[in-house]
């Protein structure tokens, strides 16, 4: 099964797709994970990436469609995969199309205010990639490895606010887009626990 999953930062999109890609043995693609690690090992990518990241703005088309057509050629992929962070854009979208057939498209729904409160007190463990919310934490340390947790540049207020921002500009169009080509499937997450969330997410794709 080839899905994207849609929605806002903070939505919940890259928990739902652990979950999922457990139970269908498919691969979740993550950009902001491929972005990230190559930030990390600064490569010429992830240099040019980074300044985009740190402004809560989108990075260059080119770049990502580079990224996410090497990946989806890997064999891990050849069962499906659940894109998470790709499409961002309708140019990019119109892009994969030309690469691949999607079955569905979710798109997690979730307010403003629920969506800032959630990330910025979003924190993650730089060692093992875990992550967590301050509400939930007893302290710095990371309850997985120890490792002192930290919060990203982009789940800091005023970048959540933009990216928001950048989100409804130039991401929100995509419901639209695989509205009328009749591949979405709506997901309120407001008010749901991880596990509601999920269910509703199985039961729009039928599994």
């Amino acid at each position: 099964m080839k899905l994207i999953f849609l929605g806002p930062p903070g939505a919940g999109k890259g928990t739902q797709a652990q979950k999922l890609m457990t139970e269908l043995n498919i691969p979740q693609i993550s950009t902001g994970d491929i972005l990230r690690k190559a930030i990390r090992e600064e490569t010429p990518t992830g240099l040019v990436a980074k300044g985009y990241i740190d402004r809560g703005e989108l990075v260059p088309d080119e770049v990502v469609i580079a990224i996410v057509r090497d990946r989806l050629q890997e064999k891990d992929c050849e069962n499906g995969y659940i894109l998470d962070g790709f499409p961002r854009t309708v140019p990019q979208a119109e892009v994969l199309d030309t690469i691949v057939s999607i079955d569905a498209v979710v798109d997690f729904e979730l307010p403003n205010e629920e969506i800032i409160n959630r990330l910025s007190g979003r924190r993650v463990c730089p060692k093992c990639n875990s992550t967590y919310h301050v509400s939930r934490l007893e302290s710095e340390d990371c309850p997985a490895c120890g490792e002192k947790v930290i919060q990203r540049k982009d789940d800091m207020p005023e970048t959540v606010l933009n990216r928001l921002q950048v989100y409804e500009k130039q991401t929100a169009p995509l419901i639209a887009y695989y509205k009328e080509k009749g591949a979405l499937r709506v997901v309120d997450c407001l008010g749901l626990t991880v596990e509601d969330v999920y269910a509703e997410v199985k039961k729009v794709l039928g599994i």
